[in-house]
């Protein structure tokens, strides 16, 4: 979602042009997108498009093993498509435990002006509901990977490389429904037709900008478009620009700054019923991006309800103080790594999410598997891609723990709220 390597290097040597269609056609098996954006040649510098030779048999983050994924594996699991993109390509989700049974007699806000969840959640308010979302950013393929290990563990006992994690799969008697959605933006995602990036290091001079031309896009003139000044283009209008990157949907928008209270795109409108329908107590929202200076798993704050805020801090003590644990941040000090933020991400999908459910909704970034960056030492960090997915699970199974340890929002009303 975010990088903020402050400089990058621009590449104005096109000699890989790549139509739309044809990339559709390489990428995925979906149906055919509508015509809803322009629909003009991408461009691709040399190289960009490069993919590792041997991509591990668990790092499954393509349309094409997502659907096989889901359709061959997923046996406990209920495998439901919950949505369509602005594309026209489903979006399937995976549940396991039941749903709420009770409506309800009022809103979310108006639960908020009684001081109780309850009259808004129903008769079983107290459930426990988890939510993880992997590939709002289509092409932040570590999320999309790291939901589908999880499901394998929940359906196995092991994840996709053959390790086993027992403490992630008891969360399937702990916590009372668990809500995954491994491919938010599949429209982002088909625009990019390689499985993995090749990873460039630290020093290259690629080793940040084929990454971020891949995410956010690419000028004309080659260079990238960069974050954040991708936002300043929504809804973008692909013949403006080389590329678009994976950000936006068919229709060019990038659904972390949809228009949600106007006319949100159909995967926001997704999420959206999918939150009303379920109730959430904590929606994960894993995206690719750190900085480079830092280069580990970052958490923000979201801006959502104040009364919220403790109960992130006590979240993000939790999943930090693990990755510590586990050698998988910026130092060994627990203490140090485990201090909340006190900037706030602006609003985006994360506080509409909250203001609609009531749900703790947060993003969680993970290092990128295309480069490298340090640690706050200064040492050079390498990531393997087993890394990266013990990163992701760590981060899941830690939310979905301080889930059941707290009690989910109807014990923190209780607990926090005044």
């Amino acid at each position: 979602m975010k990088q903020f390597n402050p400089s990058v290097t621009k590449t104005k040597n096109y000699l890989c042009l790549i139509s739309l269609m044809g990339l559709l056609f390489l990428s995925c098996s979906s149906p055919k997108p509508k015509d809803t954006v322009s629909t003009g040649t991408y461009y691709f510098p040399e190289g960009y498009l490069d993919e590792v030779e041997q991509v591990p048999a668990f790092w499954v983050a393509s349309i094409e093993e997502i659907d096989t994924y889901l359709k061959t594996k997923v046996k406990k699991g209920k495998v439901e498509t919950v949505g369509t993109s602005a594309g026209g390509r489903p979006i399937f989700s995976v549940s396991y435990g039941s749903k709420r049974t009770g409506s309800g007699t009022t809103t979310f806000s108006g639960s908020l002006g009684v001081y109780d969840i309850a009259p808004y959640r129903g008769e079983d308010s107290d459930k426990l509901v988890y939510m993880g979302l992997g590939g709002v950013h289509g092409f932040e393929l570590e999320g999309i990977m790291g939901i589908i290990n999880m499901i394998e563990v929940f359906e196995t006992g092991k994840d996709l490389n053959g390790k086993k994690r027992p403490e992630l799969a008891s969360m399937l008697d702990s916590v009372d429904r668990i809500v995954l959605i491994p491919l938010v933006s599949p429209d982002g995602r088909a625009r990019i037709p390689i499985r993995m990036e090749t990873d460039k290091g630290v020093d290259s001079p690629q080793s940040f900008t084929v990454h971020e031309y891949l995410n956010t896009g690419g000028k004309k003139d080659g260079s990238i478009i960069g974050w954040p000044d991708v936002k300043e283009h929504i809804p973008m209008d692909f013949a403006d620009f080389g590329f678009p990157g994976g950000y936006p949907n068919d229709n060019g928008v990038n659904i972390m700054h949809d228009d949600f209270f106007g006319s949100p795109q159909p995967e926001t409108r997704m999420l959206f019923d999918i939150a009303a329908n379920e109730k959430p107590d904590i929606i994960i929202n894993m995206h690719t991006g750190v900085p480079k200076n830092n280069y580990f798993m970052q958490i923000h704050r979201p801006f959502a309800e104040p009364e919220l805020q403790p109960i992130f801090e006590g979240l993000y003590r939790q999943i930090k103080t693990s990755l510590t644990e586990h050698g998988l941040q910026g130092s060994n000090d627990a203490t140090v790594e485990s201090i909340p933020p006190q900037e706030y991400s602006r609003y985006n999908l994360s506080t509409a999410l909250n203001l609609h459910c009531g749900a703790l909704s947060v993003v969680i970034e993970s290092p990128s598997h295309g480069f490298q960056g340090t640690n706050l030492a200064g040492v050079p960090t390498a990531h393997t891609p087993e890394d990266l997915l013990d990163a992701q699970i760590i981060a899941h199974l830690e939310s979905m723990k301080f889930l059941v340890q707290t009690g989910g929002r109807s014990k923190w009303q209780k607990d926090f709220f005044k």
